[in-house]
């Protein structure tokens, strides 16, 4: 018998957390489970959960150290990452999306039968809603 696997919670090292937090939470829906710091905004870390699926968000710089910007060089990498969620209706996705303000290009079938709608969140990591297309 194999491993037992019961999910995964890909880690995300974020620039401006509150901005990845804002990104996850307040457009997309995810619920904040825990953080670093129980209590207030300010935090370092968190694990965001939105209906059985998980995220984890951490700061790529200590305080001290974070410069006042993103380094090119390490988010340069960044769009080879892409998370994928499974989203039965990509079409009102996008006019969901599209109607807080995101300038996104239409929902487009793959040639492998998937309808994918894409964009990006604050750090430039991809993130692509899909559903096979009827």
């Amino acid at each position: 018998m194999g491993i037992e696997i019961r999910g995964m919670a890909p880690l995300l090292q974020v620039f401006d957390l509150p901005a990845s937090i804002a990104f996850y939470r307040d457009l997309l829906g995810f619920d904040v489970v825990t953080t670093s710091k129980p209590q207030g905004e300010h935090f370092d870390w968190a694990l965001l959960r939105l209906k059985g699926v998980e995220l984890m968000l951490n700061t790529a710089y200590e305080k001290d150290e974070r410069p006042p910007a993103p380094d090119p060089a390490r988010i340069a990498a960044h769009h080879d990452t892409c998370l994928y969620f499974g989203c039965p209706d990509v079409a009102a996705a996008y006019v969901y999306l599209s109607g807080r303000g995101l300038a996104l290009k239409e929902p487009e079938i793959a040639h492998y039968g998937m309808k994918q709608l894409y964009l990006y969140d604050p750090d430039g990591y991809s993130v692509c809603f899909q559903w096979p297309a009827k």
